[in-house]
């Protein structure tokens, strides 16, 4: 019995495995419910699932109905003469603003204001910052918000820049 209760040196101890495989298994697993995630969010499942059809029926609908709800109210052409150099410049804009049908006659009714806020915006912008390659974006960004300023923010959608010419 004696040599029963000795062991070989080699059978001391059992090894331990470490803490990589757990690692790579916890990374695993939250990639895969990542891709999961993303694959059933952007809709890339409704195909293998048959809800393709009635998914894109539904944002037809939703779009359709969406469309239905517009109404634009133009706002007059405007000309504003650029300062600086030996030549006039000249800067010629019109836009059109979106809005809901119901809202329609009460921004046509405020067009004196709106008009009034986009000649002192449009005439106190530099020369330079009208040739910049994003001017209009910024431009545009900057007129929104000074007409829903003027107007009720429920009333106005957007602005849509129909002409934009600098001569």
């Amino acid at each position: 019995m004696a040599d029963e209760s000795k062991t070989p040196a080699n059978e001391a101890a059992p090894k331990k495995k470490g803490i990589l495989p757990i690692l790579i298994g916890l990374v695993l697993s939250i990639g895969l419910g990542a891709g999961g995630f993303f694959a059933a969010y952007s809709g890339m499942l409704n195909g293998l699932l048959g809800g393709s059809q009635n998914a894109a029926h539904a944002a037809t609908d939703a779009h359709s109905t969406e469309i239905a709800e517009v109404a634009f109210v133009p706002i007059e052409p405007i000309l504003i003469s650029l300062p600086g150099g030996d030549t006039p410049r000249h800067l010629r804009f019109r836009a059109h603003i979106e809005t809901i049908p119901a809202h329609q006659k009460a921004v046509a009714d405020i067009m004196p204001r709106i008009m009034d806020v986009l000649n002192g915006y449009l005439r106190a912008v530099a020369t330079e910052d009208l040739e910049r390659p994003m001017a209009l974006f910024r431009l545009r960004a900057q007129m929104l918000r000074r007409i829903r300023l003027v107007a009720d923010q429920r009333e106005i959608r957007d602005l849509l820049v129909t002409e934009f010419v600098l001569n």
